[in-house]
């Protein structure tokens, strides 16, 4: 158990452990059995590979024998965090909390197990306990922090530069987050490297009023080691969690070479030494290869892990048009391209299909598109395959 400690503590995806990482050792050595939980604010419809590195560490925990809770901010995501953001966050309503949440569980199911029947990763709401909250009790929370306090994040301070809002609700996040770890009586939280500020508020509010030590663990956020853009739908880096098999494969081969450690490290369970083989190999891509394999593999599993690596060689490497592309009839004799490729997939609206047009990255039998205004019918593309992007094909039907 102890070197399974030691390889949790030292993989290098933990920033900082607060108190200190000896004394959080220590308790881990004694046997003691630890609550966990980290928290997510369900303000998209999918988990993205940044938000599986925590999940994964917890997943490690409870596997020593600890107890983890995977917390669901219905609540808080109706506040919206303001954590690095330079403007307020639009809140999310109860509806749509709800609709975000519902395909989670599908989604991490094969890093987080609900299902053990001696120790199961916990699901928790945290409107369970802040709904019940009344006014005067809000007001006591309250009463444990200044406004110095909260004016200290750096996203306030450069927001009073920029002479932008803040908004009240938004000082009330942190003591809502920090409320949490009251509520659930937890030992240990772990946080993204832009949580601490919230983190901390609860072993503030734990050491107020549970006279508890509660220990925060710091996780680092996946970036671009040379540039150190963070892995976020904004940036278009996120690689999300419900993208099918072989588009989960393309978006990882997709990825920067400064992402590759952080994702080996982050994302899967490979070995130090082994990473630090794979970083050593010639071409990055060999080693992106493998990271693309392996983490389709856990998602996804073996079999279907090789049949993308295989589709992505040849569709890729070789160029080649998969032998089992997908075949998309029109709902028209004759129809625009634009509309024939939002009805099959391959764009999400006519200005996104008219974009990827305009970028070179649509082609028609290997020729490029150069036109968004042509028409497709029966008589001149009958079988045609239409090709946008590296990975994604449909052959033309009427």
């Amino acid at each position: 158990m102890e070197n399974q400690i030691d390889e949790i503590l030292n993989r290098g995806t933990i920033v900082e452990i607060l108190p200190t990482k000896d004394e959080f050792r220590k308790k881990l050595l004694s046997g003691e059995k630890l609550r966990f939980y980290m928290g997510f604010d369900p303000t998209a419809k999918s988990l993205h590979l940044g938000h599986s590195q925590g999940l994964m560490i917890l997943e490690d925990f409870r596997k020593l024998g600890h107890e983890v809770i995977f917390l669901i901010g219905d609540f808080t995501g109706m506040i919206g965090d303001p954590s690095d953001k330079s403007s307020a966050r639009i809140k999310q309503t109860p509806e749509q909390v709800r609709e975000n949440f519902a395909l989670w569980k599908d989604q991490v199911k094969n890093i987080a197990d609900f299902d053990d029947n001696n120790n199961p990763f916990q699901i928790k709401y945290n409107s369970e306990w802040l709904g019940k909250l009344n006014f005067a009790e809000v007001l006591e929370l309250a009463s444990n922090f200044t406004v110095q306090q909260m004016l200290e994040r750096d996203m306030f301070a450069k927001r009073i530069k920029e002479e932008k809002p803040i908004y009240i609700h938004e000082f009330m996040y942190p003591l809502m987050q920090g409320y949490d770890s009251v509520a659930m009586d937890v030992d240990v939280e772990l946080c993204g490297t832009d949580q601490i500020f919230n983190a901390l508020a609860g072993r503030t509010l734990m050491q107020k009023i549970k006279n508890k030590d509660k220990i925060v663990i710091s996780v680092k956020l996946i970036a671009d080691e040379k540039t150190g853009m963070l892995m976020s739908k904004s940036n278009n880096t996120g690689v999300f969690l419900d993208l099918g098999v072989n588009d989960l494969f393309g978006a990882i081969m997709s990825q920067p070479d400064g992402m590759l450690r952080p994702l080996f490290l982050g994302c899967t369970r490979i070995s130090l030494d082994e990473i630090e083989r794979l970083m050593k190999l010639e071409n990055p891509r060999d080693a992106k290869l493998e990271l693309a394999t392996e983490i389709v593999k856990i998602y996804h599993g073996k079999d279907e892990a090789e049949k993308a690596k295989e589709y992505f060689v040849k569709t890729i490497s070789n160029k080649e048009i998969p032998d089992d592309v997908q075949i998309f009839p029109s709902s028209a004799p004759q129809i625009s391209i634009l509309d024939y490729m939002v009805e099959s997939g391959l764009a999400t609206s006519k200005s996104d299909a008219r974009r990827k047009i305009e970028q070179g990255g649509v082609s028609l039998n290997g020729e490029r598109v150069a036109s968004a205004e042509l028409m497709l019918d029966s008589e001149s593309f009958m079988g045609s395959i239409i090709k946008v992007g590296k990975i994604n094909f449909r052959k033309i039907t009427f």
